[in-house]
């Protein structure tokens, strides 16, 4: 049996096992080396023992060679690079001969020509080095084929080859016992000593030419020496043959091998490990400006062009920032000044922020009105106005990037106009000025469509003389036709018309003087009859071409498409219009529903709420609305526009030219509202999509904005020690809460389990005695359901009885030491939940559970929330910052997001030591200033290069002496280095202590300065302390006599007089940041830690939020307690209600128990809710109940048409009369009246496995149940209803696929829906499974068989197409296709081929021997 073949199916743990897989990576594909044991039974007789313990012989035979242990030895010995490339020319020249072997077929000619001869049978060894095997060559040619050959192969005669591997056997050959066999000795001594030489060279294969033949022919010695006197040895060309071996080995030693030649460029994209990334890596420019310059890299802007950039940058920036007029010429100046930072010196936004901060506030120095009455007051004060804030940074960076895009085509524009001009003589003064006017890519799109269709046949004509051939257009195009117009006599009843479009357009805008139109001394008819020719024969015809020609040359004139643009904005008002498609999808509960019926919206209006218009831009993509953008004055802007036009004299004869012009207007009309209001909603959208990703990127900022939580009496900034609990999904009085112990340095010391902390004495006094020996600084609590908040009144009730208290700190109001009760947080656990069941967290604490490592990543939070977003990676858009910011592009939000990541990480700056030795850390690399995720890997890869430890940050650049090579470049540094700080060691006497600071290094002669005159130092004693302790011996100094405040009593404002006249720099603002510095290294400057609201955590248990649960709605609840005078309800999200009598019936007479029982789901209305007890107020009432909730409508009839949405309501209920179709309601907490996308909108932000019951197209006597399988799939289950006692009512008996029955709701849902989505999660958690799509999946096995190409190799993969289904992908080997079986998911098992498994490793089990069967019922048909 081949190799592929038995590890397909001798078991599990043999099967592509990741230990198993000598060079394969499970995530990645990646080649890699590993150790292999396999069970000695399992070994082929191709091949021998030790090659699977030797890596590189195991490689080599994969090469087609064996590798002697003695050579191995010998060439370990030997050192000489000669002697090893003679050894390297034997081994091909081995392999040469093996070629040049006799092969079946010359044997055969042989023993035709001489019936005499027999073929000898080969021995074999019974020997470890020579072993084969325990079978003899007849039981290895009864094995069973390659996988490969089998089932794939169209060549039968595949199947006669008895080895499992296409390579030759380099075993047995010759003499195998001619050391053993004393007769085989030749009896002349000569003759034995050049045998025994001749073995030195080949042992033990006897791979020469000679050897095969004599083991193979039976030839004797002296036939041998007879063929090699008259043919020859073939030593006399051995000259040529070295001269080619030594011309191939020099090739291979020039050749080395690259990434690319092993992987895939998907797979080199995603780990960024391409050309290009490796060139951004290397590159002395920041990360960020590579990648956002990287396609304007050829444009050089400066001069007059990069004073129009500022000027552009400042006129679209200041609107917004409401300073005042007296600041318009500071503020451009700030502007221009950042963009010199951006584009000539390569800062970037954080170093700009921090080191030039001077220059982003405008200071004026006015006289102060104290020091009339106090001489000592000042006599002036400066007055600082802030010009710019980090925001305003950044859009100054994204106006740059919009900036080169829009010189770009300009350039490209100006350009054309000039070959225009130059090789076609044309002239047209209107493009040259309306492109020095231009400031947006409409206005210069709009110059490129007139370029285009004025000068057609020129710009033909110039690509035909450069070369260029364009295809021949269809002669019924519509600028050829235009072309025609041009050139026929239809062209003179154009300029009939009495005035140019693009002069019209002039008139609209108020551009110089009016010029009306001229009226010609005929009739248009008769014009138009006197034009006619043969391409246009009569009058009517030309009549109409001309109208089509004017009105087309309006539509195209850049002027005239400005005109409306202009009024667009200005008046237009946008209206929504469902569709048919929308009228029933759109229901009340949908979230569109504020858009259905919307009207008359001003731009201003959708401007205020920008995720409005987003939503009617969405809907109308998804085919439920048409957005409408129409002028408010559309019929004053006809006038105005035709006042314009026409002619001011009154006659027969001017009227009907009038009559022309209007005709002409209304066609260009139509043309330009469409293409005008496209434009305008495209902008718009633009718009609306940065007003919402500015209000994402505000919350992210304010949670990133947090320090770590602040124990009791300790600094702000100090790490907390912290015990986290979590009972997840459970019960917290039935179910395990399980906890974890994470001290100060993020390490995970210890965890378990407790039960019930409310009841359980043991327990609870285990949890006290924890308390107690770890001393936790704060305990963090959270969990996936309403139950949590039980467990958190459960811990505070605790912790109070137990007077369970944190460490001591000191008393600042007295010298004592006293301690308070601990805190019981609740965690905001957005990080939490997508990190527990990460590959990350896997691997992190690989032994701990699902819910223990959420405790983990929940006192992580506690510690640093920063660490823990920043780990996140792109997987932060994951995260909701927004309801609406899906309606977002994903590569937008999230580098927006990034780019508040970025403020923060610098804010805080980064230890790069421990960046470099713990990659929890290292996660903020990415975002330091002039770094990237590309340079933050090679800055860990130099360093440690370097030796692992950075020791000052001028080391970064290269420290020659130390023999320390750079670890980035001059300008790359200047971005980082005042963020990558390295704590000051005082015992150290080279630690530089301003290292530790935000200070950067350019400025750290104004530090020693200010801790020198803080001091009060000469220059001589300066110069005396830094010749003995080296430049930072002043600061060290400082920090050694304690004597830090002093520097609050220099005056800086002469510092920066003096340095603002002798050296022209402004760094009033910096000489502060060094004072802070010098007395509070890096001190925490983050706001802290923010406590979730009880409205947060109320929408964290329920997931519930203001909008789908409030006051008013009508719910299902299911009774769990009925007294006689309340009864207690739980809600769908968890949360309980309480029922008043008196709100279960008017009727006063009645008991309450006679009208609900416990058990029961029944209808109830919320008539109070209180989010931070988690209650409900709830009422059965049936006047109640008669009054539907409605969402409130702040719309008045002019923004709203409830005329339409009343009609639209009356016509649905005469539609479900007319198909007699009545909305079924039934009283669970999982129905839902849904069809089936609303079913698919509603589950799709839920959890995998959640379910809805909706009715059914097919009638009365169905439901449909709809459950998420996985992330956009939903399976959608028929259940047919038997028994039942009234049309609307459940059935007694419910039937799925005629095969499964279940007698209720409940039962149908636990035992089939439930049962499935646990087969589900159990496919998606076996280490075979492979998350994406199956084209991911696909790629994953070719990648895995070109590593490993004689191994066999399966995976499941989801199938989208088909919900509840899953594919057996598997591969035999490299030339092998990919084959696919279907894996159906049942209740309780999984179903292939008919046959059910009741679990994944009898479903792999089970498909191994299956494909035995397979296997062996091929070989006996091929029998």
């Amino acid at each position: 049996m081949s190799n592929s073949m038995r590890d397909l199916i001798v078991g599990e743990a043999e099967l592509d096992d990741e230990e198993d897989d000598e060079s394969f990576d499970e995530e990645t594909g990646e080649t890699r080396e590993r150790s292999r044991n396999r069970n000695e039974d399992l070994d082929d007789s191709s091949e021998e023992d030790e090659d699977d313990e030797d890596e590189e012989e195991a490689r080599k035979i994969r090469e087609g060679f064996i590798v002697d242990e003695d050579e191995d030895e010998d060439e370990d010995e030997v050192e000489d690079e000669d002697e090893r490339r003679k050894r390297r020319k034997r081994k091909r020249r081995q392999e040469r001969e093996e070629e040049a072997q006799l092969d079946e077929e010359d044997l055969d000619l042989i023993g035709e020509n001489i019936p005499e001869w027999e073929r000898r049978q080969t021995a074999q060894s019974k020997f470890k080095r020579l072993k084969r095997g325990h079978r003899d060559d007849d039981t290895r040619r009864n094995e069973q084929p390659t996988l490969n050959n089998i089932l794939f192969s169209d060549d039968e005669d595949d199947l006669e080859d008895d080895r499992p591997y296409a390579r030759p056997s380099h075993r047995g050959t010759a003499g195998e016992f001619d050391d053993f066999i004393e007769e085989d000795f030749p009896e002349d001594e000569d003759e034995r000593l050049r045998q025994m030489e001749d073995m030195e060279v080949a042992r033990p294969r006897d791979k020469g030419i000679a050897g095969r033949i004599v083991d193979r022919t039976g030839l004797d010695k002296d036939a041998l020496e007879d063929m090699e006197a008259i043919f020859g040895n073939g030593e006399d060309y051995q000259w040529a043959l070295d001269e080619e071996e030594e011309e191939e080995e020099r090739q291979r030693e020039e050749q080395t091998l690259e990434l690319k030649d092993v992987f895939e460029p998907s797979q080199l994209a995603e780990r960024l490990l391409t050309d290009e990334d490796n060139a951004i890596r290397f590159t002395d420019e920041p990360e960020r400006f590579q990648l956002d310059r990287k396609q304007f890299k050829h444009l050089n802007i400066q001069g007059e062009q990069f004073k129009e950039e500022i000027q552009w940058i400042a006129d679209l920036m200041w609107p917004k920032k409401q300073l005042s007029s007296d600041l318009h010429g500071p503020f451009q100046k700030a502007v221009g000044k950042v963009l010199e930072y951006f584009v000539l010196e390569d800062l970037e936004v954080p170093y700009v922020f921090q080191h030039r901060k001077d220059y982003l506030i405008h200071a004026r120095k006015i006289r102060n009105p104290d020091h009339r009455d106090d001489p000592e007051a000042p006599e002036y004060i400066v007055n600082a106005e802030k010009l710019l804030t980090q925001d305003d940074l950044w859009r100054i960076l994204e106006l740059d990037i919009k900036y080169r895009s829009l010189f770009e085509k300009r350039s490209a524009l100006e350009k054309i106009f000039d070959n225009l001009r130059e090789v076609a003589q044309v002239k047209d003064d209107m493009i040259p000025e309306m492109l020095n006017q231009a400031i947006t890519m409409e206005e210069l799109q709009d110059l490129q469509d007139y370029i285009n269709f004025q000068f057609a046949t020129q710009l033909k004509d110039i690509a035909a003389m450069n070369g260029v051939i364009r295809g021949n257009k269809r002669p019924g195009a519509k600028s050829t036709l235009f072309d025609r117009i041009r050139k026929s006599n239809v062209y003179k009843f154009v300029k009939a018309l009495g005035i140019s479009p693009d002069r019209l357009a002039q008139n609209a805008l108020r551009e110089g003087k009016k010029v009306i139109s001229d009226d010609e001394p005929s009739l248009p008819i008769d014009l138009a009859d006197s034009l006619t020719d043969s391409d246009f024969p009569t009058g009517e015809q030309v009549l109409y071409q001309a109208r089509q020609m004017y009105a087309e040359e309006l539509f195209m004139s850049p002027r005239m498409r400005k005109h409306f643009r202009q009024n667009f904005y200005m008046m237009g008002e946008i209206s929504c219009h469902r569709t048919e498609k929308g009228l029933r999808r759109i229901d009340e509960s949908h979230p569109y529903y504020e858009i259905k019926y919307l009207i008359n919206q001003t731009i201003s209006d959708l401007a205020r709420r920008p995720e409005l218009f987003l939503k009617m831009m969405k809907a109308e993509e998804e085919g439920l609305v048409e957005v409408r953008l129409r002028l408010q004055n559309e019929k004053e802007f006809r006038r105005q526009l035709q006042a314009e036009f026409i002619s001011d004299n009154y006659s027969e004869l001017a009227d009907a030219w009038n009559e022309e012009r209007k005709k002409v207007l209304d066609i260009a009309f139509t043309k330009l509202e469409k293409v005008i209001a496209k434009g305008v909603k495209d902008s718009l959208r633009t718009a609306c999509q940065e007003e919402l990703l500015k209000l994402c990127r505000e919350e992210y900022s304010k949670r990133l904005d947090q320090a770590p939580y602040k124990p009791k009496g300790m600094v702000l900034g100090t790490t907390p020690r912290v015990l986290t609990l979590s009972n997840g999904m459970g019960d917290p009085a039935r179910d395990p809460i399980f906890w974890v112990w994470v001290d100060e340095d993020g390490r995970v010391n210890e965890q378990g389990k407790f039960g019930n902390l409310a009841r359980d004495e043991t327990q609870r006094d285990a949890f006290v005695e924890l308390v107690e020996r770890r001393k936790p600084d704060v305990i963090g609590v959270s969990g996936f359901s309403t139950d949590t908040h039980r467990l958190v009144r459960d811990l505070e009730s605790l912790v109070n009885e137990k007077n369970l208290t944190g460490p001591e700190f000191p008393d600042p109001d007295s010298d004592d030491y006293r301690s308070e009760l601990l805190e019981v947080v609740v965690v905001n656990d957005e990080v939490a939940r997508l990190y527990k069941d990460s590959p990350r967290a896997q691997a992190d604490h690989p032994t701990l559970s699902s819910n223990t490592r959420y405790c983990v990543a929940l006192a992580r939070y506690l510690q640093n929330p920063m660490k823990e977003y920043a780990a996140l990676g792109k997987d932060i858009t994951s995260l909701v910052f927004n309801p609406c910011q899906h309606l977002l592009p994903q590569e937008k939000l999230l580098k927006h997001l990034e780019t508040s990541m970025v403020d923060m990480v610098n804010l805080c700056g980064v230890d790069i030591n421990e960046a470099v030795s713990d990659s929890y850390t290292a996660n903020l690399l990415p975002y330091v200033a002039g770094l990237g995720p590309r340079k933050a890997t090679s800055v860990i890869k130099a360093i440690n290069t370097n030796g692992g430890n950075v020791s000052s940050r001028d080391e970064l650049v290269g420290d020659p002496d130390n023999n320390k090579l750079p670890v980035v470049g001059p300008r790359v540094w200047n971005n980082c280095a005042s963020f990558l700080y390295i704590e000051y060691d005082a015992t150290n006497p080279t630690s530089e202590p301003l290292d530790n600071t935000r200070v950067h290094p350019e400025d750290y002669e104004l530090g020693r300065k200010m801790a020198a005159d803080a001091l009060e130092l000469d220059e001589e004693d300066v110069k005396a302390e830094t010749d003995e302790n080296g430049p930072g011996a002043i600061v060290r100094k400082l920090f050694r006599e304690d004597e830090q405040e002093k520097v609050n009593e220099l005056i800086l404002e002469e510092y920066a007089e003096q340095l603002e006249k002798n050296y022209n720099q402004r760094k009033r603002a910096t000489l502060e940041t060094i004072r802070a510095e010098l007395q509070a290294p890096y001190e925490e400057l983050r706001r802290n830690f923010s406590p979730l609201t009880p409205d947060q955590i109320f929408t964290m248990f329920t997931g519930e939020t203001k909008e789908s649960l409030t006051e008013g709605m009508i719910v299902s609840v299911n009774l769990r307690l009925v007294k006689d005078d309340f009864a207690i309800a739980r809600l769908d999200c968890g949360i309980e209600g309480r029922i008043e009598a008196h709100e279960v019936s008017h009727r006063s007479n009645m008991s309450i128990r006679d009208v609900i029982h416990v058990g029961q789901t029944v209808q109830a209305k919320i008539m109070d809710l209180n989010r931070k007890e988690f209650l409900a107020k709830l009422t059965l009432r049936e006047d109640a109940l008669r009054r539907p909730y409605k969402k409130h409508n702040d719309h008045d009839r002019g923004t709203w048409d409830f005329r339409l949405e009343d009609d639209d309501k009356e016509a649905l209920r005469e539609k479900d009369k007319v198909t007699g179709r009545t909305q079924r309601v039934i009283k669970h907490p999982l129905f839902k009246p849904f069809n089936s996308t609303q079913a698919e909108e509603f589950l799709g932000s839920q959890a995998p496995g959640d379910v809805v019951i909706r009715p059914s197209s097919k009638g009365n006597d169905h439901l449909t149940v709809t459950w998420k399988v996985a992330d956009g799939i939903y399976q959608h289950i028929d259940v047919l209803e038997l028994q039942k006692e009234t049309e609307f009512s459940v059935g007694k008996t419910l039937r799925i696929g005629g095969k499964y029955t279940y007698t209720d709701l409940d039962e149908l849902i636990v035992d089939h829906v439930k049962a499935m989505a646990k087969k589900v999660d159990e496919m998606m958690g076996h280490e075979k499974f492979k998350k994406g799509s199956v084209t991911d999946a696909e790629k994953w096995l070719t990648s895995y068989s070109d590593a490993n190409p004689n191994r066999s190799i399966y995976l499941f993969c989801i199938n989208p197409k088909r919900a509840g289904y899953f594919f057996l992908c598997f591969k035999a080997s490299k030339s092998s296709p990919i084959n696919m079986w279907d894996v159906k998911v049942v209740p309780h098992a999984f179903e292939m081929k008919g046959a059910q498994y009741p679990h994944m490793l009898a479903l792999c089990n089970g498909f191994k021997l299956r494909f035995n069967s397979e296997i062996s019922k091929l070989q006996q048909m091929r029998r």
